[in-house]
């Protein structure tokens, strides 16, 4: 697909927006404040995992829970139990999810990084166990920290097990395992190439309107044909573009309407 009239225009959005100038409001910007690997992959569970919601209270969520972690979150983490979790975030709520639930999650965040040494390892064993197959990984990651961790909330940490298509999930493994102007990276054991588009409703309505996805329902299915479909142009990188696609919507001086305009319409490939 190289040279087509689609990669070209994809690549102009990428080569103009792709810039962290163009990040905030979104709770990757947390993610800039931790240069060791191991922190950044803590706050990016943490970031991903509240990203829902209106963006200004999404943000609020993620420094309050942040703020008692510092600015060594596996230094946090090491000496941290289920008790002092429990304690540090009782009271907290965002939306859905309670303190009780972030207590969870940080107990399953501490039984990964004392079994494993760090997420990225823990990642890499589920990887590994489905013959890297990133959608079955995913599932057995999140079924270690729930189980680990005791939490009982299903929609806080979301399992592709049941067709979710799990935005928040893939936005972590795109800030992870992608390293450019924007994505931080650290995971340096899973390729960029496995990667699934973090599909909500504002990226399928671009999706649709490219002629990228035939379902009706932004779910897993849609996730996978619209991730197939990037994939012919770009293989190795098929969610290269995700971050300045789903800036038109969310930037006020970037009209979606612009965005349309730019790309060719109809099925392209």
């Amino acid at each position: 697909m190289s040279g087509t009239p689609l990669k070209d225009s994809l690549e102009r959005l990428y080569r103009k927006y792709n810039h962290r100038r163009y990040v905030h409001p979104d709770p990757l910007e947390f993610l800039y404040n931790y240069p060791d690997p191991l922190d950044r992959e803590i706050v990016a569970l943490v970031a991903s995992s509240l990203a829902y919601g209106r963006v200004n209270q999404i943000l609020k969520s993620v420094s309050r829970v942040l703020e008692p972690i510092g600015q060594s979150p596996a230094r946090f983490f090491a000496s941290g139990n289920a008790a002092d979790f429990a304690r540090l975030y009782s009271g907290f709520k965002h939306r859905f999810t309670t303190g009780e639930d972030i207590a969870a999650l940080f107990s399953g965040i501490r039984a990964a990084l004392d079994e494993y040494g760090g997420l990225e390892a823990c990642f890499v064993s589920c990887f590994s166990r489905a013959d890297g197959d990133i959608i079955k990984s995913l599932g057995f990651f999140v079924d270690y920290l729930r189980r680990a961790g005791g939490l009982k909330s299903s929609f806080f940490l979301p399992s592709p097990e049941k067709g979710s298509a799990c935005k928040r999930l893939f936005l972590f493994l795109r800030w992870l395992v992608r390293l450019d102007d924007v994505d931080p990276g650290g995971w340096e054991s899973i390729p960029a190439s496995a990667l699934l588009i973090p599909l909500d409703t504002h990226m399928f309505q671009i999706a649709s309107s490219m002629g990228f996805v035939s379902l009706k329902q932004a779910n897993l299915k849609a996730a996978i044909e619209i991730t197939n479909n990037f994939k012919i142009i770009n293989p190795s990188d098929p969610v290269r573009y995700d971050f300045v696609l789903t800036r038109f919507g969310i930037r006020q001086e970037l009209d979606k309407k612009t965005l349309v305009e730019i790309l060719p319409s109809g099925r392209v490939l």
